[in-house]
């Protein structure tokens, strides 16, 4: 009626809600995951999590993404698409407990099984080790000049496990001092 062609409105109309839709698509897939996440709960405020290369406790879970708090102080934000189609590690989702563990290169010649129980009984004794499951040393390689023990034990205080592995070292390398049993 008023002389306009209306087929290059449609196709200019349609042309633009394309584009908006193609640029919508990430953030509508991040809000539906978002849902999902809150309804499914494969992670909760306060899991620690690894995500992407990333390891932080999550201190908030949002619609379209959620923020992970790192060891050294950074929060890292995480769109929550990478929960439900990427691979995340959940170090705390059914307990708190987490393996630490310390690799010990003995010089070659003392008595493995006196090793074995000395440093089981030191690991065992560490205030920051739990009881259960008690801790385990395992003999994982002989070479020419020493043997290399694996001791692995668990921790309920899963926010400072580094500093329960510097000090369980610290206390094995005592111990073996103390029983003149040398280091490689």
């Amino acid at each position: 009626m008023l002389g306009v062609d209306l087929t290059k409105v449609t196709t200019l109309t349609g042309a633009f809600t394309v584009g908006v839709g193609l640029g919508l698509q990430t953030v509508i897939n991040n809000f539906v995951c978002g849902l999902i996440s809150l309804f499914e709960r494969p992670i909760k405020v306060g899991d620690v999590i690894e995500v992407g290369g990333n390891v932080g406790e999550v201190s908030r879970i949002g619609i379209r993404a959620s923020v992970i708090r790192t060891a050294d102080g950074s929060e890292v934000i995480v769109p929550n698409g990478s929960f439900i189609s990427g691979q995340v590690t959940n170090w705390t989702f059914s307990d708190r407990q987490r393996a630490v563990e310390v690799s010990v290169n003995v010089v070659g010649g003392a008595d493995p099984q006196r090793v074995v129980e000395l440093l089981k009984r030191t690991a065992a004794a560490h205030p920051g080790v739990t009881k259960e499951p008690s801790p385990q040393v395992y003999v994982t390689n002989f070479s020419a000049g020493a043997v290399t023990f694996q001791v692995r034990a668990w921790t309920d205080r899963h926010e400072d496990w580094a500093q329960l592995r510097s000090d369980l070292s610290l206390a094995l390398n005592d111990a073996l001092a103390h029983d003149k049993i040398a280091i490689a």
